[in-house]
C-alpha cells in the first residue's frame, strides 16, 4: 500500500495544477497576469532532495512526458526540462545543506529556470512572440509568487512525506 503513496501524491499534484487553473483564473482578480502553477515541479524537486536523484529524475521523466501529452502540442519540452532541472537540483544539493529553507529556495529557482527555459523553447520555435520583458512582467513574476506561496504551504508536509519514503526505501533494501 505504501509503495503507491508517492505515485498517488504526484498524480494528485498533476491534477491539482489543472484544477487550480480551471477554478482560479487570473480574470478572477481583474488582471492580465498569467499564473502558472508548478506544484508538480516543486514536488519533484523536494523528492530529489529528500529521497534521491534517481527517483527525482525518474519521476521527472514520467511526469514530464505526461505533462507534454496532456498540456502541450509539442512533445519533448517538459520531458527534457523536468529531469534536467531535477539533475541540476541534485547537483546543487550535493554542495549545500539539505534543510527546508535551502530546498525551498532552490525549488523556487528551479521553477524559474523551468519557466524561462519553456519560454525560450517556445520563442525559438515561434510558438510565442511575447517579448522577454513582457514575459517577465505578466507571467514570470506572478508565477514565482504563486509557487512561492505553494512552497511555503507544502514544504514541511513534503519534507516529512519524502523523508518517510526514503526511510521505507532504505528498509526495503
Amino acid at each position: 500500500m505504501t509503495r503507491f503513496l508517492l505515485p498517488a501524491l504526484f498524480v494528485f499534484l498533476f491534477i491539482l495544477e489543472s484544477l487550480f487553473v480551471e477554478f482560479l483564473p487570473a480574470e478572477l482578480f481583474n488582471s492580465d497576469r498569467i499564473l502558472v502553477p508548478h506544484f508538480l515541479m516543486a514536488g519533484i524537486l523536494f523528492l530529489t532532495a529528500y529521497v534521491g536523484q534517481k527517483q527525482g529524475i525518474l519521476y521527472g521523466l514520467i511526469f514530464g512526458l505526461l505533462f507534454d501529452l496532456v498540456y502541450t502540442e509539442i512533445i519533448g519540452i517538459y520531458l527534457v526540462l523536468f529531469p534536467l532541472i531535477a539533475y541540476l537540483f541534485a547537483y546543487m544539493m550535493k554542495m549545500l545543506q539539505t534543510n527546508i529553507l535551502i530546498v525551498s529556495l532552490l525549488s523556487l529557482i528551479g521553477i524559474a529556470l523551468l519557466e524561462i527555459s519553456a519560454y525560450q523553447f517556445m520563442h525559438l520555435i515561434k510558438v510565442t512572440d511575447l517579448e522577454f520583458a513582457v514575459f517577465l512582467k505578466i507571467r514570470m513574476y506572478p508565477t514565482l509568487i504563486l509557487n512561492l506561496a505553494f512552497i511555503i504551504l507544502a514544504a514541511y508536509p513534503f519534507k516529512r512525506q519524502f523523508e518517510n519514503a526514503a526511510e521505507r526505501l532504505r528498509n526495503a533494501q
